[in-house]
């Protein structure tokens, strides 16, 4: 079994229990619950509060953020998310603001402007609370590099999940210190795109599945190299033994480190694994750095 803390997002899984043992049982060791709303981020927050090994982030989603305006109070919406922020660290549940950032892919939700200035705002959460930040840039690097470097003081790192973007686009994120870069399906579709992800060093990148979002799917470019297979049936012949055809889970979360490992030719999967575990680890969970893991892993860097 391998470690791993993942992202799982909250929506239309109504069996939530099901969903989870299957996680546990897979290897999953944690599992972080993403915000994408104040609602929808004190939904998490009771999620996370269900199971010691769930945990959450606060924030607005950029297609969201026009929810600050439309609440008539934009600094009393900011200051609800703060409250609950607070109140989830208190409780050992929040781990990090977001999900935050830019999506220039769906301008009908929350046009630019909005989602920049909002962007920016939530940087004030994470220095207030001194969390790291989840964040989400689709087409959109050059305004989130220009946002990110003048806020890169505020927070203490980041991890930009479900990276799609160019090796251009990888390359800036890489240039900040604090940043790493999430892969899920997405990040896996096409050759180019695997051609983008051999070059993340594997000291800056985490994995996820952004369930019930981004799964492998057959047509992807990584397919070949996915080993673990779970049964599955239409959402219409529900089985709980079985996966729902067509939703992302937390457990599958093993053939993105599958896909990853043989597109950059890693072989040692289980070091692979170790390595990306103490990378979320040094981000969201610094109190619980795994020293044995660590010990592995200055053992094998001192042998090669």
């Amino acid at each position: 079994m391998f470690k791993g803390i993942y992202n799982g997002k909250q929506h239309h899984v109504s069996d939530i229990a099901t969903v989870l043992s299957r996680a546990w049982n897979a290897g999953v060791d944690r599992i972080i619950v993403t915000g994408g709303s104040l609602e929808e981020s004190k939904e998490a927050l009771a999620i996370a509060e269900t199971d010691g090994r769930l945990f959450c982030t606060v924030g607005v989603h950029p297609t969201r953020c026009k929810e600050f305006e439309e609440s008539g109070d934009p600094e009393k919406h900011f200051q609800g998310l703060l409250a609950l922020a607070k109140e989830g660290i208190q409780k050992g549940k929040v781990v990090a603001i977001g999900e935050c950032g830019l999506d220039y892919d769906r301008l009908h939700f929350c046009p630019p402007e909005v989602q920049k200035k909002y962007f920016e705002k939530q940087f004030e959460l994470a220095y207030a609370t001194k969390l790291p930040m989840f964040l989400h840039m689709r087409a959109a690097a050059e305004d989130f590099c220009e946002i990110m470097e003048r806020n890169i003081n505020k927070f203490t790192g980041g991890v930009t999940h479900s990276f799609t973007g160019s090796a251009e686009d990888r390359d800036k994120l890489l240039s900040f210190h604090n940043m790493y870069i999430g892969v899920n399906g997405c990040s896996l579709k096409m050759a180019e795109n695997l051609d983008v992800v051999r070059g993340i060093p594997v000291e800056r990148m985490m994995i996820e599945t952004d369930s019930p979002y981004c799964e492998i799917k057959s047509t992807h470019a990584g397919i070949n190299f996915v080993k673990s297979l779970w049964p599955s049936k239409k959402k219409e012949k529900y089985d709980k033994e079985c996966l729902v055809k067509g939703r992302n889970e937390p457990c599958l979360v093993r053939q993105v480190l599958e896909v990853v490992a043989g597109c950059k030719g890693i072989t040692d999967i289980d070091l692979f694994s170790a390595t990306l575990y103490q990378n979320t680890c040094r981000v969201f969970f610094p109190q619980d750095l795994d020293a044995a893991a660590d010990a592995l892993l200055a053992g094998r860097n001192e042998s090669q």
